[in-house]
């Protein structure tokens, strides 16, 4: 039966052995000046065919995403919603805390951080096209029917089934590295978006202010730090944990499955 872990390590292992042999093949070729042996010659170019073949390989795997990686800004879109016929949530202080730990991060020249308030379901859309984001974070309410709540014209609940805004990030599969749902029972919704997203994050039941600040402020700070997505989620939940509140849990890290 094929393992596709155990051809990925096989196939990382073999990109480390003709990476050692290029370099020394380069390093001979380098010392015959103009006249490189023909053989030699030959063989380099066999050898970058073969590390060509086996990068496009490598890339059809979901690696986890790096914040250290070669792309230069990574675009983050804090949405949020609060609608007045809804209890109130500090999602003012969890912006605050992500903008203070991104400014205070050892690679904050990496980060852009956007934010949009009040979100009726045409912001979002609207947001995702004009800031084209690798990370986006949705505050704001949950359902226990797995609906998400933003906001109408009048600033009242308007409710998001799954699937709907599945079908919207599946518009921006290509574009967006991770999604954060830091809204109550959105694990459902996740699952619906991990369909199409490398990485998201939904919270399994309810998850209090406090929780669901403190899971921002370690996931960031990981994030800021050049740790990958799950690094960054373990971190949010110790967060939590460290805060003494017993919803460390509560958030899951799902990631897309492989086709």
């Amino acid at each position: 039966m094929f393992n596709m872990d155990n051809h990925r390590q096989h196939l990382e292992k073999l990109r480390i052995a003709n990476q050692r042999r290029l370099q020394t093949l380069e390093l001979q070729s380098a010392s015959f000046g103009i006249s490189v042996p023909p053989h030699v010659a030959t063989e380099i170019e066999d050898i970058r065919n073969e590390l060509f073949s086996i990068d496009k390989q490598l890339a059809s795997y979901s690696a986890p995403v790096k914040i250290s990686s070669t792309r230069s800004i990574f675009s983050i879109l804090f949405l949020s919603s609060d609608p007045k016929n809804a209890s109130r949530l500090r999602l003012a202080e969890e912006f605050r805390e992500i903008q203070e730990k991104l400014q205070l991060a050892q690679l904050r020249e990496k980060f852009e951080l956007h934010e949009r308030g009040s979100l009726r379901p045409v912001d979002m859309s609207q947001a995702l096209l004009d800031i084209n984001p690798q990370f986006v974070h949705f505050s704001g309410h949950g359902t226990a029917n797995n609906e998400l709540c933003f906001e109408n014209q009048l600033g009242e609940v308007h409710v998001i089934k799954p699937d709907a805004l599945a079908a919207l990030f599946e518009q921006f599969s290509n574009q967006i590295d991770c999604v954060i749902l830091n809204a109550c029972y959105s694990e459902e919704q996740a699952n619906s978006i991990a369909k199409h997203i490398d990485y998201v994050i939904g919270m399994e039941k309810a998850i209090g202010d406090k929780a669901a600040i403190a899971f921002s402020i370690g996931f960031y700070q990981a994030l800021g730090a050049g740790r990958t997505i799950k690094e960054a989620y373990k971190l949010g939940c110790v967060q939590i944990r460290l805060q003494n509140i017993d919803e460390h849990s509560t958030p899951v890290l799902i990631k897309r499955a492989q086709t």
